[in-house]
């Protein structure tokens, strides 16, 4: 007989994670997702007729994941197919100025050489060496451990890890510690683009996210099938250990009993009853009352000053010509600096964007283009404002248009027609993911505390728990998953203490006399 049940709101891929693990544990588990498909953030949609991704594109930290299907008595490679990419992503300045990062690390040192130099190159090397022992300090503590304070990473390192522990520079902004490793601005540049994989500015994020650097060439695949595949396979699993999935269920309020949760109420008036939930939205939705006053308690709210990045996306399907893209593909702007001022300080779009490209018909830097349209996701960072209104028509406009001249700048010829795009802004994804302003990533990483500001798995509320790029670890599909298991297991933890502390004692009673003489145990 199957124990109380739990309620997972969100398809997301934390929360995913968690239906699956509690589920392969036995636990009656109930998935509710507003959207009809799996996979939050890793969405697709359908642009002439073809599916894409338009969400999350780069597969990395493999051993998540492995070790996640291992818990739940499979593998991974029975179910996903993976491909190691070789070529980490191809960058351009201009026409002229382009720059292969590949997954081995000579080969892209070789390259740096060529493109600035030989003292390049060997800042280079530095700085891989530098990125790579910032993560395995890092790892276990911090990545794979419940949520820590300062004092707990100092205390789980010990007294031989703290030398480590200083020297991952957490003071520094990653900017102005990539300065130590090179002098020409574009290497400083490319790197410091690091910061907007957790939502960032390269001018404010902490120096410890140069470990992402180490995290790529640790391995990057590509998923067949696209990224969605991953979340249409964690919803099949979980379905499989006995889980159910409702979608297009809109929660209404999480609902409290006592001073502990009780259940939800669904858009509608429709109530279902839950001993435990798994909250796998952003948690501003919480603090900001969304989900009901009784909870509201159960995150701290987040300023909107402290938003991550939002974004305009376009996703098309359109020939291409001149620049030979590979599967992910960095056009840069010319003023960084300037482009991360009008987001974080002016809430405007960047008048001169850097522009993220995933081709998804093609998967190296080696392969030709499709011929006819292909499946492009066109990337370009904004601000989190999605709450407070919506940018114009001429500023989405003008900055497309800022988009292709970037684009031609560097020698890329993209012919593409309004039928055969789909544009998202940060209003789009305010209303995908309510509360958040369209902030992508939670909280951004600004300053050091910031890293330790996210919430933890275990919510102020008792039976609540917490999931998602806006808890603790952080944002990308393999932080979501560890939040993911994290809950799962914190959930299973409190169930198991609480069975105990109401479970009457087992334990031999001492000898009691008996009439006749005899005793009992």
């Amino acid at each position: 007989m199957k124990p109380e049940r739990a309620i997972v709101i969100g398809a997301g891929i934390g929360g995913l994670v968690s239906a699956l693990e509690l589920a392969a544990q036995g636990v009656d588990v109930l998935v509710l997702e507003r959207a009809a498909q799996p996979g939050g953030k890793m969405r697709q949609v359908e642009v002439g007729g073809a599916l894409m991704d338009a969400g999350p594109t780069v597969f990395t930290m493999r051993w998540v994941f492995e070790e996640l299907f291992e818990a739940v008595g499979t593998r991974l490679s029975d179910h996903v197919n993976l491909q190691p990419v070789s070529v980490l992503a191809r960058h351009a300045w201009s026409e002229n100025e382009r720059l292969d990062l590949f997954a081995d690390v000579q080969r892209s040192a070789a390259a740096i050489g060529e493109f600035a130099g030989a003292v390049a190159s060997r800042g280079y090397l530095d700085f891989c060496a530098r990125a790579q022992r910032i993560y395995r300090t890092l790892e276990v503590p911090f990545l794979r451990g419940a949520r820590p304070s300062p004092w707990s990473l100092a205390s789980r390192v010990g007294l031989r890890g703290l030398p480590d522990l200083m020297r991952i520079a957490p003071l520094s902004t990653l900017w102005s510690e990539l300065g130590k490793h090179f002098a020409d601005p574009r290497l400083r540049q490319l790197f410091g683009r690091y910061a907007t994989y957790c939502g960032s500015s390269p001018f404010m994020a902490p120096a410890t996210l140069m470990l992402v650097a180490h995290v790529e060439q640790d391995g990057v695949w590509q998923v067949e099938g696209g990224m969605h595949r991953v979340a249409a396979t964690l919803a099949r699993l979980a379905q499989e250990r006995g889980a159910s999935i409702r979608y297009r269920a809109h929660v209404d309020a999480i609902l409290t009993s006592a001073g502990r949760v009780s259940g939800v109420r669904l858009v509608g008036g429709e109530e279902l009853p839950a001993q435990a939930i798994v909250f796998n939205g952003d948690v501003a939705a919480l603090a900001s009352g969304r989900l009901g006053s009784a909870v509201a308690a159960g995150a701290a709210p987040v300023a909107e000053a402290r938003r991550s990045l939002s974004a305009l996306t376009l996703n098309l399907l359109a020939p291409t010509s001149g620049f030979p893209l590979a599967r992910h593909s960095v056009f840069f702007s010319n003023d960084y600096r300037r482009e991360f001022d009008d987001i974080f300080q002016h809430a405007r779009l960047p008048s001169s964007p850097t522009v993220y490209v995933c081709a998804q018909d093609r998967f190296d830097a080696g392969d030709a283009a499709p011929a006819g349209p292909e499946r492009l996701l066109c990337i370009v960072n904004a601000p989190a404002n999605g709450d407070a209104g919506s940018f114009t028509r001429e500023e989405i406009n003008t900055c497309e248009a800022h988009i292709f001249r970037t684009f031609e700048h560097c020698g890329l010829q993209v012919t593409h027609t309004p039928a055969h795009k789909v544009t998202t802004t940060p209003r789009d994804f305010e209303r995908l993911f309510p509360a958040s302003g369209g902030a992508l990533y939670g909280q951004a990483s600004h300053g050091w505390v910031a890293s330790f500001s996210r919430p933890g798995s275990r919510s102020r509320v008792p039976g609540l728990y917490l999931a998602g790029g806006s808890t603790h670890p952080g944002p990308g599909v393999p932080m979501a998953a560890l939040s993911g298991r994290q809950a799962a297991a914190s959930l299973l933890a409190d169930r198991a203490v609480a069975r105990s502390s109401a479970r009457p004692s087992t334990r031999p009673s001492p000898p009691a006399a008996t009439p006749g003489g005899t005793s009992t145990p």
